[in-house]
Order: structure tokens, then C-alpha cells, then sequence
């Protein structure tokens, strides 16, 4: 039996899609604050997929504590469960100096209170843990790039998107079918992230592009956008490890938008 911890987000709900035959616990925040202890007759999962966390990363500098109670204190509560887990970890670890991509053995050098949390997270999974890092997640539900980028183009003619800090954007139902591969491979540190890489801005066209919008990209820089919280300006994630690789996220991106479009998934 799997479970789910943060089943609500956009990442849970993928994964309890893909994991939905093999038997799955969904829990969402209602169900389980990780924060809190846990819930009295919880069984014991054969694996935990632990997607629950604080992810407002600008949120997180003027919140550290709350951050790292969900982000760390939470994992800790997950793991003491005592079931092998999957945690799921963030491009946000890593400075961004690097200039080219990082792989699993980069050391990692957090400049955000959300990136050290993240990291303080993956100690807190203990030895039975795949850490899982990935970047610039997006899917049809939730808060998410893609669904911001689609809400404003359908108001606005032009856009201001930063064009400074390059990832690779990874569709969550993509991410949801890789955890399969990765609970195959030995416990430790793995990156999975979606072929390709792109600015924001460069995402943002491809958002509109997709979607048949003409909402124009006015290409700005991360000093001019003026957030609290530092970005990494390069956070591109390769393995070396022999993990799952990702198809392109232009192929996510289109997945992404049909299902909204369709309307087959409710917020």
C-alpha cells in the first residue's frame, strides 16, 4: 500500500492518479497536517510517496520557521512512520552559480529559506529515503506557472516574465510516472527533471504559443521583478545516477493545457 501525504497539490494528486491501482492512502492536509503528529490508527504503508510541503518560496523569507516546521518537521514525522519514503526536493538547494547543469554529486548551497528547508528536509527522510529533486513543477491543478501564465494571457495583451534564471520546467504527471523507476533503484539522491531547459520568459511563450493566445512576453530581469526571496539563476538538473529520464516539457506543457481545456480536472 502507498501513501500519499499532500494529496491535494498538484504533485499528490498526480501521483495517487498513477499509483491508484497498487493500492493508495490520499491524504491531504485535512486528512493530515504533517505538522502535527500522527494521525492515532494510521497503518503502516509499504512506501510513503511524500509530496506534502511549503512551497510559497517568497513566503518562506518572511516565514522561515513555518517553512521549516512543514518542510522539515513534517518530513520527520512522515519518516517516523518507518516506512522506506520518497521526499520530494527542489533545483532551490543549489546556488545557481554553477553555469551548467548540476548533477547529484554538486554540493548544494542554498540562498533562500525555501531552499534550506528543502534541504534540511531530505536529512530529516532518514537512510530509507529516495530524495528526489525536480524543478519548476506545473500540471493541470493547483498554483502553478502554467495556470497563472494562462490566466493573465486571457486578460492581459502583454506580460512582464523574467528572463534571467533558466530551469527545467516538469510536468507532475510525468514526475508521478518516473517514481515508479525510482523506488527500483537503491535509497539515496536522485535527479529528475524534464528534458530541455527554458527562462521563464521562454516558458511563458511557449505557454501562450500552446494555448493559441497572442499575449506578448516583455522579457525582464529578476533585480527588476524585485522578489524576496532569491532564485537560483541556473538550477538545470541532470543525473548521473542512472535516474528516470523525463520526456521534454513542451510535451508536459501540452498534456497540461488539453486537460484544462478540457475541463476534465476540477481545481
Amino acid at each position: 500500500m502507498y501513501l500519499v501525504t499532500g494529496a491535494g497539490g498538484q504533485l499528490g494528486r498526480a501521483l495517487t492518479e498513477e499509483f491508484s491501482a497498487d493500492g493508495v492512502v490520499a491524504l491531504t492536509r485535512g486528512d493530515w497536517d504533517v505538522e502535527l503528529p500522527l494521525p492515532v490508527g494510521l497503518e503502516q504503508p509499504d512506501v510513503v510517496l511524500h509530496a506534502a510541503a511549503w512551497t510559497n518560496v517568497d513566503g518562506a523569507e518572511d516565514d522561515p520557521q513555518g517553512a521549516a516546521a512543514a518542510n522539515v518537521g513534517g518530513t520527520a514525522n512522515v519518516a517516523a512512520l518507518g516506512a522506506p519514503l520518497v521526499y520530494y526536493s527542489s533545483d532551490y538547494v543549489f546556488d545557481g552559480r554553477k553555469g551548467e547543469p548540476y548533477v547529484e554529486s554538486d554540493g548544494p548551497n542554498p540562498e533562500s529559506a525555501y531552499g534550506r528547508t528543502k534541504l534540511h528536509g531530505e536529512a530529516a527522510a532518514g537512510e530509507r529515503a529516495w530524495i528526489v529533486r525536480s524543478s519548476w513543477l506545473f500540471g493541470p491543478t493547483g498554483s502553478n506557472f502554467v495556470r497563472t501564465m494562462l490566466r493573465l494571457g486571457e486578460k492581459r495583451d502583454e506580460v512582464a516574465v523574467v528572463d534571467d534564471q533558466r530551469g527545467s520546467p516538469t510536468y507532475v504527471g510525468h514526475l508521478a510516472v518516473a517514481t515508479r523507476q525510482i523506488l527500483l533503484l537503491p535509497h539515496g539522491v536522485y535527479h529528475v527533471a524534464a528534458e530541455g531547459d527554458a527562462t521563464w520568459a521562454d516558458f511563458a511563450e511557449a505557454i501562450f504559443e500552446e494555448a493559441g493566445l497572442g499575449t506578448r512576453v516583455r522579457r525582464i530581469t529578476t533585480a527588476e521583478l524585485a522578489r524576496p526571496a532569491p532564485r537560483p539563476a541556473y538550477s538545470v538538473l541532470r543525473s548521473e545516477k542512472g535516474a528516470p529520464m523525463l520526456p521534454h516539457w513542451r510535451h508536459g506543457l501540452r498534456e497540461t493545457i488539453a486537460a484544462i481545456r478540457a475541463g476534465a480536472l476540477s481545481e
